[in-house]
């Protein structure tokens, strides 16, 4: 008896929502590489903002695959680490906002279009879930603006976040949803369910 409780108690802290918490070398070390990908996207052609001191990227491309990809777990590590390391090299008073705002981007853009059940076509969730993730980045950094350098400041800024960095990232986002998730979940199944439960893993997660 005192077995299964333990069990029990455990297998609570092996996963969110059926995707599992950085507990296995795998969803580490993939936290590593798209974190280390999104640095790059985020620092490749930066355009520096000099109203705000800030800079507009890509990255949010990478944000947003990484969550319609693996989920909210890995989407929001490797969104919000990916995304502060880029700033504490090109903006460092933006680091910190930068690792909450980017990483609630990741984490919703994988809550709400949940691979781990709905990876096999694009629809509204998806579409939702780039939605929202974009307007939490969009307003996440036009109130951090505000605060650091004032209104016009962050109006400025606001209008080129929704036309290029939301812009580019949701387009990217359906296309990757449409074209190529479903071959690469479908085709790395060994991959796949040491990141989040599949039906099997989830119907033996209940008997215990």
């Amino acid at each position: 008896m005192k077995y299964t409780l333990s069990n029990k108690t455990l297998s609570k802290w092996k996963d969110f929502n059926g995707y599992f918490l950085p507990n296995n070398t795998l969803v580490i070390s993939i936290i590593g590489i798209f974190s280390a990908l999104i640095l790059v996207l985020t620092m490749i052609i930066p355009i520096r903002i000099p109203a705000t001191q800030g800079y507009i990227n890509i990255g949010d491309i990478g944000v947003i695959i990484t969550g319609l990809l693996f989920g909210p777990v890995i989407g929001g590590i490797s969104g919000g680490v990916g995304s502060a390391l880029a700033d504490i090299i090109l903006a460092p008073q933006y680091a910190l906002p930068t690792l909450v705002i980017k990483g609630l981007e990741g984490f919703v853009v994988g809550l709400i279009s949940n691979p781990r059940k709905f990876y096999k076509k694009f629809d509204y969730r998806d579409f939702t879930g780039i939605l929202i993730g974009g307007l939490i980045m969009v307003f996440g950094y036009f109130i951090i603006e505000i605060i650091f350098y004032g209104f016009p400041s962050a109006l400025f800024e606001f209008f080129l976040n929704v036309f290029i960095q939301f812009g580019l990232g949701a387009v990217a986002g359906i296309l990757f949803s449409i074209f190529v998730r479903k071959n690469i979940i479908d085709n790395l199944p060994q991959v796949f369910e040491k990141i989040f439960l599949n039906q099997n893993q989830e119907n033996k997660k209940r008997d215990y």
